[in-house]
């Protein structure tokens, strides 16, 4: 259910409070549809099966890529610490271009790579991250390779 936005708080009323209030301000969250009562069996399980499954989606994809992307010349790369996402440092694009279009921060490259790679990725801006692209590894081998392989390509 990656990426239904599911969760839940077990607090004193003061905190769950403090969270409602910061939770409402959100633009995004918890799905509108059935994801919130589809959650429920998932919980039921219990905490054993969940630590059996806490293993069975691997680092190495996103280890090995993020070696891949480091090849790319000007990227500097995380290695990924929780999530399936890579945060490549892209600041030494700033400020350069590429025929009619400038690069002057992480959104206009996130553009240039749809337009130019056919690959989307999302500027860091959006999670503090002005610096960044955020690039999900959640996907196979191949196709992280290949859509690493079209963002090296692009000039």
């Amino acid at each position: 259910m990656t990426g239904w936005r599911l969760g839940y708080i077990g607090a004193p009323t003061w905190i769950a409070d403090a969270c409602a209030k910061v939770q409402g301000q959100f633009t995004s969250g918890a799905t509108s549809f059935f994801g919130q009562k589809y959650r429920c069996p998932c919980l039921a399980v219990g905490h054993d099966a969940h630590a059996r499954n806490a293993g069975s989606f691997p680092p190495a994809p996103g280890y090995g890529n993020r070696y891949l992307l480091n090849e790319i010349p000007g990227m500097k790369v995380n290695l990924p610490q929780g999530a399936f996402y890579i945060f490549p440092d892209i600041s030494s694009y700033f400020g350069k271009q590429s025929g009619s279009t400038a690069i002057n921060n992480a959104d206009d490259f996130c553009e240039y790579i749809l337009h130019s790679a056919h690959v989307a990725v999302v500027t860091g801006s959006a999670f503090g991250a002005d610096n960044c692209f955020r690039i999900s590894y959640a996907a196979s081998e191949r196709e992280l390779r290949d859509t690493i392989r079209r963002i090296g390509e692009v000039p």
